[in-house]
This record gives C-alpha cells, structure tokens and sequence, in this order.
C-alpha cells in the first residue's frame, strides 16, 4: 500500500479501499451531521455491507480508469496507522476528454488543517502532469465556504451557479461549478496558499 505524506504532521494519503469498510463506516458515523449537510453518499453507507458497497463501486471505476477515492488518515506516526478523516477523489475521470471532477469531505476532526486543499493539490499535479488531464472541475454548493474556499485556494475559476439545482436535507441548493486547466495549474500552483 502506499501512503503520501500531506505535510509534516503526521497526516497522509492512501487509497481507500474494499477492506477499509468497518473503519469507513466508523469515520462516516463521526463525520455524519457535518458530511451529510451537502454530500449524499452517507445517506447510503449505515452499515459495514453499504460501506463496502460504496467502496467496491470505486473499486470498480478505478478499474475501468473512470473514478479513483483516496482517504485522509490523521496521527500516522501513532500505533495502528493513523484515523481516517476525510478523502477526496475523482468523482468523474475521463481521460478521453481530458476532464475530469475532484471532490472532498472531511469529518469534524480532520477540519481547519488544510488537508483537503494539501490532498487536492496531490490529485491535481497527478492528474496533470502523469495522466495528461485538461480540465479539473469541482462542484460545491454555494452555502458550502469550506469547500468554494478550497476551489479558490486550488487557484480554480468560478464558471458557473446552478441556481436551486440540488436539493438536499429539504433545501434546494445553489450550485456553483469551478474549474482550472492545465496551463492555469502550472503557472498558479506556486502561489496559491495551502490553509
């Protein structure tokens, strides 16, 4: 298995895969209040079958080279590897085209550290720079700051507000579309702030 280190305090990226179900399923029981606010998959993982479920499904995108999920795990350097926190992933992968979608969540304790936008920058420079890629999209609610935050910080560009497109927890949710390419990603990456 691989780990990449995402900076100096002990916290790391790893695939998150079939066999990490019991302790997804935990970190997704920690996270639920805040995730489910504006990502829908946790309506769905409630128990450690429904977990696998959803990991078994990116397993099998990952192998078609369709989609790929990556978790946040905190205090590495501890005995037992580390808490899972949080992840990100290529929600869409097309390679075909050149585009493709990266995504986040994080419970309560991985938040405020910049991981996300540490793990993000992980994905893109790959996603760029081994596979090619032209375009990295990212969709967020608009209520959602943590995560638009994160897009501004990624040196992306607003394009777009879906105005009331997603509704969730009954509310119907404005959604704004950000993007960068990769010329944009070469020539920002140095100057974007991490946290």
């Amino acid at each position: 298995m691989f780990a990449i280190p995402l900076g100096d305090d002990d916290a790391q990226l790893r695939p998150l895969e079939t066999w990490h179900a019991a302790e997804f399923l935990a970190h997704v029981g920690r996270g639920r209040a805040l995730i489910s606010t504006y990502i829908g998959f946790v309506d769905t993982v409630v128990s450690e079958d429904t977990a696998r479920d959803l990991l078994h499904r990116y397993a099998i995108k990952r192998a078609a080279d369709e989609g790929y999920l990556y978790g946040i795990w905190t205090g590495c350097g501890q005995p037992g590897g580390g808490t899972l926190v949080g992840g990100v992933l290529f929600r869409v992968f097309d390679a075909k085209t050149g585009v493709c979608e990266i995504g986040c969540w994080l419970e309560p304790a991985g938040t405020g550290r910049g991981l996300v936008t540490r793990a993000c920058r992980v994905l893109a420079d790959w996603a760029f720079h081994e596979r090619g890629m032209h375009r990295i999209e990212w969709w967020a609610a608009a209520a959602n700051t943590a995560s638009t935050a994160v897009a501004r910080r990624l040196g992306m560009t607003r394009e777009a507000v879906l105005r009331e497109s997603n509704p969730r927890g009954g509310v119907r949710h404005d959604m704004e579309g950000w993007a960068v390419l990769a010329h944009e990603w070469d020539a920002r990456k140095g100057d974007v702030p991490c946290a």
